[in-house]
């Protein structure tokens, strides 16, 4: 078997820190399990980021990154009501297939707000940098207009929501949606 290089262990640590703050938040996730999770030892973990703190914004960075990626490559070539849609559905079908990635979002905007309280910035500053690439990677695809932007986030973040609380597909709450936005199949968590 060969040897990983770092670059292949840090992306492992992303991977396996994605897993396990996802399902217990950044307070509840320690760096033990993380490193465990990989099969490296904590100090080993310490030589590809500084600290926890940096293992947490590796991790939301990438749910970030692969959120507008599926938003670009959804939108290519498309615009306005056909953009809207195939974002809509590639999104919910991604957050079907990859639960974990829906749950570490949800776990980046409880983090920011937990940090933002103790005086702590960095959190924020880092995840409102990726909202705001992702804002730009919808807006020029639906018309650069703020308002249906804003309706399709607003949306995405409601789709977020009963989707993180267990609402399965055909429930009453998915009937104002627009059918791309609806989960479809079945939701395993």
């Amino acid at each position: 078997m060969a040897r990983m290089s770092a670059e292949e262990r840090r992306e492992s640590v992303i991977r396996a820190a994605t897993a396990e703050f996802a399902r217990g938040g950044y307070h509840g996730t320690s760096t033990e399990a993380i490193a465990k999770r990989v099969g490296v030892s904590q100090p080993y973990l310490f030589r590809l980021f500084p600290g926890k703190k940096a293992i947490f914004l590796a991790a939301a960075e990438r749910c970030v990154e692969d959120t507008i990626r599926t938003f670009g490559e959804a939108s290519k070539g498309l615009e306005g009501e056909e953009a809207l849609h195939a974002m809509a559905d590639a999104y919910t079908r991604v957050i079907a297939e990859r639960p974990e990635w829906l749950m570490m979002q949800m776990q980046m905007y409880v983090a920011v707000g937990a940090a933002e309280q103790e005086g702590d910035t960095g959190f924020g500053e880092a995840v409102r940098a990726g909202w705001m690439r992702l804002w730009d990677t919808v807006h020029l695809p639906l018309g650069a207009d703020a308002n249906e932007t804003t309706t399709f986030l607003a949306y995405g973040m409601l789709v977020n929501c009963l989707t993180a609380m267990g609402f399965p597909p055909g429930h009453r709450v998915w009937e104002g949606m627009y059918p791309s936005a609806r989960i479809k199949g079945r939701l395993e968590y």
